[in-house]
């Protein structure tokens, strides 16, 4: 069966989809570079939907910051001799915080606090949210009107045009709602290989709470939630501590396994990710080239295919990639 990498972008104003899904492959071949399985040719697409929240896109061509349209982080190739950090305190930093949060954001019979959960999360770093979850009507498309309806079926047209492909769906931020909501709801039927989450909020209890709602579950404590049973290979969760957002960093407590036994497997990578020294570990280039990524992503496109088949390929792509 031939295979297709899809991507759903997160939060946030973005560049054109045509940009966007160029930085996103870039970013995935220079990972593949770096772990020696170079890849020149692999189809990719992007589900674009920041087209829906924001009427004109980034633009690459504005230079000034004062700009709303200036691009405050854009693809630019790892740094040579960057240092992969240690998060052995931070660990246990997150993990004081994220039992905190839980006491913050929900009361005791388990429903949201809005007003904490509001000033401490939504608002500060996910703006989109409130529109994806209120009644505002989005109806450019006409497709439909709820927002989380109009963003969802972008994605949902996406799977159900390649459903006939070995699919690879990455979801950065955001997107990890946006990707959850589709898998369970809209398309429960069509098969996801393997679903990535990058950055993701999944974890927060503000989020499980909506998703159990939405399944008209109770939730108890402790808040857990089912993993997709249309993903039957597996679910990697790709956080790096410094990540504000991923700050519920592992999913695999919070998220069941399937009746396949799938479920979410955790990883604390380092988000690489600087413009002009500042860096930004929430930042998608980042988590799309760590060798986390990568190594998932080269074993995606070689299973199946013999061994001797794999090293004349990467052998062929190192020489090539040196002559450039």
């Amino acid at each position: 069966m031939s295979k297709i990498i899809l991507g759903i972008h997160g939060l946030g104003n973005k560049p054109p989809k045509k940009i966007l899904e160029r930085w996103w492959k870039d970013s995935l071949k220079e990972g593949l570079r770096a772990i020696g399985h170079p890849r020149r040719f692999f189809k990719f697409k992007l589900i674009y939907w920041a087209d829906y929240l924001y009427p004109q896109p980034l633009d690459p061509a504005v230079k000034s910051k004062k700009n709303p349209r200036y691009i405050t982080n854009p693809y630019l190739p790892a740094r040579s001799g960057q240092i992969k950090r240690t998060h052995t305190l931070r660990k246990k930093i997150l993990d004081y915080v994220e039992r905190q949060l839980a006491k913050i954001m929900l009361n005791e019979d388990l429903s949201i606090n809005y007003a904490a959960a509001t000033d401490l999360i939504i608002r500060r770093y996910f703006k989109d949210l409130v529109t994806y979850y209120s009644k505002q009507c989005l109806d450019r498309k006409q497709a439909t009107c709820q927002a989380k309806d109009v963003i969802r079926a972008e994605l949902a047209l996406m799977l159900r045009k390649y459903k006939r492909k070995d699919i690879l769906l990455i979801a950065h931020s955001m997107g990890s709602i946006v990707a959850y909501d589709v898998l369970t709801h809209s398309v429960p039927d069509v098969t996801i290989h393997t679903l990535v989450t990058m950055g993701s909020p999944l974890g927060l209890p503000p989020i499980m709470i909506k998703i159990l709602s939405e399944q008209h579950t109770k939730p108890k404590k402790p808040i857990t939630v089912r993993t997709p049973e249309n993903i039957v290979k597996a679910w990697h969760n790709f956080s790096d501590l410094r990540d504000k957002v991923a700050t519920p960093y592992n999913l695999s407590g919070e998220y069941k396994p399937n009746s396949q036994q799938i479920h979410a497997v955790d990883a604390n990578v380092t988000n690489n990710y600087e413009y002009r020294g500042d860096p930004n570990p929430h930042n998608v280039y980042g988590y799309l080239r760590t060798p986390e990524m990568a190594e998932v992503i080269s074993g995606f496109l070689n299973a199946g295919k013999p061994k001797p088949l794999i090293w004349l390929r990467d052998k062929i792509n190192n020489v090539l990639n040196r002559k450039k």
